[in-house]
């Protein structure tokens, strides 16, 4: 059986469409149970309709025909109950409902199995035989297995398909709101514009060419290269004209480096000699490139696959000699696609620009970076939905949300302009706050810093008025190269950062690699990366790599005296000891080669729960502490936040996060250290109000909604915050706490802000 099930989902995974693989799964569990019938009937929850999508041994004509009320029949008893139903005598059962014209008058065995994702029925598996008798127990498991493998590919069909809707004469979707995640904040109404890829590599076939096209075909290549250059060339002009800031327009930089170097056009070019012709060398060589980068768990290298891909589609459309239409944009464009990359972004007219969709994506794509850049509201990530049927409707795009209104009506219209007036309004009242202390009405002050990573953080972290730099991520140096940077390559890199921040402290984290942030020049293949060699353990266990960065930091430092060294994933004092062992060694010898820089403050990132029950401890032997929200959060609640299945677990509020928060500011404080919080805790007005309650001493985030969390701490009282505190630490639940704070908010008049901050 189990051969059986490997080669069935085998073959459903390369199927061409929802209903040809439907029809896989019937004909396969059929010949494999050697039953009489097989069916499968999904939920269309728009109708409350259960319909026949598949069937082997029933009448085909009726597939998309067959809708029981939701709830009706035996399969209606399947969906209610979400557990098999097994019956000897199906037409004896007080459920049972004929459907005429179907074929199961002679059927007498039932077997129903539901197919369940994530806790929501989707509909049934069943199988019939024309013998009275019960399945046995094997069938049984057999049908569970194989539904429970299925569910995650079906649900994924139906959200990318129209399945359900076939037997009507209308088949685009009537969903009026659409649900993705927000890219970018903010609020856009205007009218759809479809963007479709210059062309489909996967479409490209395989052809061996003789020798004598060989050179010619290399030619080809060169020039296609040549040409896409000078294309990404006009559009990084373009799109500077956006307003975007220089550093972002990097990425365009790094699309030229790749069509300059050497040794992309030479892979190609092997591919060529070994006899592909051109469009297909270019295939082969886009693959191995792109699976690269998804096969890094990191999320924000993983989304360098999309860049890839434009990049040769631009590439192959060259080859293929088309050009792209001349596009007339509307006014207030909207621009919508299955995966809108920057380089379509910066095709649309100055001024024209106003919201983005994209199908797929995430708030670390390149898309998602560029949005925020310009300002523009972005919904990425979107289910349930053909880009095609958009085209040219009037939008609103929810960007704090992440949705998307579609055909809106002049109410709601309404609505929305009004809060793009006040969003407008909000944006010049906070920009008044820039160099103003976040500071409650009753008097007590908190730090406010910044996390960045990237060069175009700088600039925007010093706009916003950051009083430093809490969470500096040294590791993105080291994800962008393909080898260790020397000591002189990381010296520059972070003497950037520290003399931007010139007289602000700046708290630079030591290589974090591990878990979801790999290298692919140092391959960790762990079966259980999260708890696996991750963080400070790397860096004790390669000390030449340790050592290395942390002289380049003290180097760097020189003459500016602003850095500080912070040590993450720690879990044990003896960790803490071997690190500071090794700091002194490094800051040692940089002063025995002349350079002048006084001691900076050591810190210890808290993000383990071993590291909370040993806080105090820990906080003896340095100078401050740093909370990170997100992997304390994670490793407290068990909850792998990137995992689909099992991300609405992940909660920052969850009263056991909440205590353990307050043990850790406890623990600091007896011995008269700093603590300071960096997560996306900190970026949220209901937890910022609870972290200010609890005396945390400096909140560090990214830089979107760096001024939103300083003007709610300046609306509020201390004195309120804490009684606050007292009261949802009686609660149980994370849902009924941020329920209760969003209350609590809207009843001194802030709660316009939890738009700004969600």
């Amino acid at each position: 059986m189990l051969k059986i099930l490997r080669r069935i989902i085998q073959e459903v995974n390369a199927a061409q469409s929802l209903s040809e693989a439907l029809a896989i799964v019937v004909n396969g569990v059929k010949q494999a149970v050697q039953t009489d019938a097989c069916s499968i009937f999904l939920i269309d929850e728009m109708k409350g309709e259960q319909v026949l999508v598949a069937t082997n041994g029933l009448n085909p004509a009726l597939i998309g025909k067959v809708r029981l009320k939701l709830g009706e029949g035996l399969i209606g008893l399947v969906v209610e109950r979400a557990e098999p139903m097994n019956i000897g005598h199906a037409a004896s059962h007080p459920n049972y409902v004929h459907y005429p014209g179907l074929g199961e008058e002679h059927l007498t065995a039932f077997l129903g199995v539901p197919i369940i994702h994530q806790r929501h029925v989707l509909g049934v598996l069943i199988i019939y035989q024309v013998k009275e008798r019960c399945f046995d127990e094997a069938e049984e498991a057999f049908l569970i297995t194989l539904s429970a493998q299925l569910s995650g590919i079906i649900a994924h069909g139906l959200a990318m398909s129209n399945l359900l809707e076939q037997d009507h004469s209308k088949t685009p979707s009537n969903q009026n709101v659409l649900t993705g995640i927000s890219g970018s904040p903010g609020i856009a109404i205007g009218k759809a514009h479809l963007v479709y890829p210059l062309a489909d590599l996967k479409s490209v076939p395989e052809r061996k060419i003789p020798e004598a096209e060989i050179e010619s075909e290399i030619a080809l290549i060169e020039a296609a290269l040549v040409a896409t250059a000078l294309l990404i060339s006009g559009l990084r002009d373009n799109i500077k004209k956006h307003g975007l800031p220089e550093e972002e327009c990097a990425l365009f930089d790094v699309y030229l480096r790749i069509l300059e170097s050497k040794s992309f056009a030479q892979e190609i070019i092997t591919e060529i000699k070994l006899g592909n012709w051109a469009q297909g060398a270019l295939k082969i060589v886009t693959a191995k490139h792109i699976s690269r980068f998804e096969e890094i768990e990191d999320i924000y290298l993983k989304e360098r696959a999309s860049d890839v891909r434009d990049l040769s589609e631009r590439i192959l459309a060259y080859l293929q000699s088309r050009k792209s239409d001349v596009r007339v944009f509307p006014e207030q464009t909207i621009l919508v696609g299955d995966e809108v990359t920057p380089a379509a972004l910066a095709e649309v007219p100055e001024g024209k620009l106003v919201g983005v969709i994209s199908i797929k994506g995430s708030s670390n794509s390149h898309i998602a970076i560029f949005a925020r850049g310009l300002g523009v509201p972005a919904v990425l990530g979107i289910e349930g939905i053909k880009t095609a049927q958009l085209e040219d409707e009037e939008l609103i795009v929810d960007g704090y949300y992440g949705q998307v209104y579609r055909s809106p009506s002049a109410a709601l219209r309404h609505e929305f302009t009004t809060l793009i007036h006040q969003e407008h309004e909000f944006d010049k009242q906070l920009e008044t706050l820039r160099d103003l202390p976040a500071e409650t009405m009753d008097g007590y002050a908190i730090k406010m810093y910044v996390n960045t990573g990237l060069s175009p953080d700088i600039d925007r972290s010093l706009n916003v008025g950051a009083e430093g730099v809490g969470l500096y991520r040294t590791e993105i140096p080291f994800m962008t190269r393909d080898c260790f940077p020397s000591e002189e390559e990381q010296r520059l890199i972070y003497r950037q950062v520290l003399t931007a921040f010139a007289n602000k402290s700046v708290v630079m984290r030591t290589l974090d690699i591990g878990g979801d942030k790999k290298l692919a020049y140092f391959p960790l293949a762990e079966d259980n990366p999260f708890l696996g060699w991750r963080g400070i353990r790397i860096t004790l266990d390669h000390p030449e790599l340790f050592l290395v960065q942390l002289r380049a930091m003290l180097q760097a430092a020189e003459g500016l005296d602003n850095l500080q060294i912070m040590f993450p994933m720690v879990t044990s004092i003896a960790e803490v000891e071997e690190a500071l062992r090794l700091f002194r060694q490094a800051f040692q010898e940089v002063i025995a080669e002349g350079v002048v820089i006084k001691k900076p403050l050591l810190g210890v990132m808290i993000e383990v729960p071993a590291a909370v029950y040993q806080a105090q401890a820990i906080a003896k032997r340095v100078d401050f502490l740093s909370v990170g929200s997100n992997d304390l959060t994670q490793y407290l609640l068990a909850v792998d936040r990137n995992n689909a299945r099992v991300a609405n677990l992940y909660n920052s509020l969850h009263p056991a996060v909440l205590r353990a928060l307050m043990q850790v500011v406890a623990a600091a404080h007896r011995e008269n250290k700093k603590v300071s919080i960096c997560g996306e805790m900190a970026n949220d007005p209901v937890c910022a109000i609870l972290l200010l309650a609890m005396g945390f001493d400096a909140l560090s985030m990214n830089s979107a909604g760096f001024l939103q969390i300083k003007w709610i701490i300046r609306n509020f009282r201390m004195q309120h915050a804490k009684k606050l505190l007292e009261e949802v630490l009686h609660m149980d639940d994370a849902i009924d706490i941020r329920c209760y704070m969003e209350q609590a908010l809207e009843e001194v008049g802030l709660g316009g802000v939890l738009r700004a901050g969600n």
